[in-house]
């Protein structure tokens, strides 16, 4: 007998609603949104005292529940003031959970304010609340969030602790000026090419020392291409006569104007990363040491591709992330120090806060977006991001494609079977659980070389072979390698 649809949809509001919104199908969220609608008190309420914030740029609206206060919606602005008027205003309404969206940096004001005040505040994705049918105003959308976050069918957002966003902050601001100094850099090649001073033919870095040298002469009125040239350090592969003819040029005033200012510019950004080292420096000096008495490994770079140390921390970064972490990152093949930095100071060292390595991987958005309808694979998408510790993670895969270790072979085997951008995530997945493991259980990562992998990929071809062979029938005998 068929159901019928009222009971249908009791039916399936019953299994939906302990569970989270992502753990549904799209027919049980049809189901929940229409029950939401109709003010289907089926529905299992799991935060009573509830409320919702639609955080704006000139003024926040904040939605309580209509028996808590006559005028259950109400507007607030964005001083602090304000804010704690509202902070106020939300305990008369006895209100103990806040849901609201993350609105570019708008929202970090209020949730440290609600935070501080004791409340359990929810930082929700945007995504996660858009379905709110017909056109929408801000006092529609902060009662949306009021109602969503009263049945439970909000997650919320990761936000790592003040110590680790202490932390964050000094990097990000580290990473910017080295961006703005690179700026400053491609400026300088540009100036110099259009006064065709082609030395950036001979010289693979002119923010090195020859490079840098010859620039300051240059702006200090020196003129003749072989006193130029003389600056030329021992290491640099071109000769001094090369180097002279490359410094034969039209001078234009104009233009060593712009060299000139752009040259301050470059070493003003360098004088600001030397302040922002000794900042990060000293804070994390004063964080809580937990290597328990064990030693710094030995940095190992077998197999590895050099790479440029320009722009490195002028502290030894490696040791304090060590005392700090009690780990040593760095021992997993193509990630460097620069690198465990950005991913400590993205997601912190505490991985208890994902359930398991699987959970870290789709925090980060590097696992398959597959759309499954009746358990099959109906189509696959993209998961963008500009996570931070997952562009670190990609650019650090990218390195694996030369590397003579485990993960390189590896690479190279998905890169061929499955195209270079495919074998970058896959890679970066593979890193971002090694990371975990490595944080959440100690443990320590140990390369057994590309030869190791190889032979162990051969081994699992000829076992799938041979059941290929027996299941028709036939029967597969090895012979000695020609």
């Amino acid at each position: 007998m068929k159901p019928q649809p009222q009971e249908k949809r009791t039916k399936a509001g019953r299994q939906a609603a302990p569970g989270r919104w992502c753990e549904m199908n799209r027919k049980q969220r049809r189901e929940m949104t229409r029950k939401m609608q109709n003010e289907d008190l089926t529905l299992e309420v799991v935060h009573p005292n509830a409320a919702g914030i639609d955080i704006g740029n000139e003024s926040h609206y904040v939605a309580v529940p209509p028996s808590r206060d006559n005028q259950p919606v109400r507007r607030f602005g964005c001083t602090t003031t304000e804010l704690k008027a509202m902070t106020d205003w939300l305990k008369q309404c006895h209100i103990h959970t806040v849901a609201m969206q993350s609105t570019s940096v708008y929202w970090i004001a209020v949730f440290d304010i609600l935070e501080g005040a004791g409340f359990e505040v929810y930082l929700v994705n945007a995504r996660e609340t858009k379905n709110l049918p017909g056109r929408k105003s801000d006092v529609q959308e902060s009662q949306w969030l009021m109602k969503l976050h009263t049945y439970g069918l909000l997650r919320n957002s990761f936000r790592p602790s003040p110590e680790i966003r202490t932390m964050r902050t000094y990097w990000r601001q580290r990473n910017d000026l080295v961006r703005a100094a690179g700026r400053h850099i491609q400026r300088m090649q540009k100036a110099l090419t259009q006064m065709n001073i082609q030395l950036a033919n001979v010289l693979s870095d002119i923010s090195g020392m020859t490079g840098q040298a010859i620039i300051k002469a240059i702006l200090a009125g020196e003129r003749d291409p072989h006193q130029l040239a003389g600056f030329r350090n021992s290491r640099v592969q071109a000769s001094e006569e090369e180097i002279a003819r490359s410094l034969e040029g039209n001078w234009q005033e104009d233009l060593l104007f712009v060299l000139k200012q752009e040259q301050n510019g470059y070493e003003f950004c360098q004088q600001q990363m030397a302040e922002c080292d000794g900042q990060l420096q000293n804070y994390l000096q004063q964080r809580e040491d937990r290597t328990h008495g064990a030693s710094l490994p030995e940095e190992k770079r077998k197999g590895r591709l050099k790479k440029k140390r320009s722009n490195k921390p002028q502290f030894d970064l490696r040791a304090e992330l060590f005392r700090m972490t009690g780990t040593d990152l760095t021992q997993i093949d193509s990630i460097d120090v620069r690198t465990a930095m950005t991913i400590l100071s993205e997601a912190g060292w505490d991985m208890s806060k994902w359930k398991d390595e699987h959970h870290f991987v789709s925090w980060l958005r590097l696992c398959p977006d597959n759309k499954i309808s009746g358990d099959r694979i109906i189509g696959k998408g993209r998961l963008a991001t500009n996570n931070r510790a997952t562009i670190a993670l990609k650019m650090a895969a990218s390195t694996l494609r030369k590397s003579n270790t485990y993960l390189g072979a590896q690479f190279r085997r998905l890169r061929t079977k499955l195209g270079t951008p495919v074998a970058i995530k896959a890679m970066a997945a593979k890193l971002a659980r090694l990371v975990y493991r490595m944080l959440r259980y100690g443990m320590q990562y140990v390369d057994q070389g590309a030869e190791f992998y190889q032979q162990q990929h051969r081994n699992l071809q000829i076992k799938s072979l041979k059941w290929k062979a027996a299941k028709l029938g036939f029967q597969l005998i090895e012979t000695p390698a020609a």
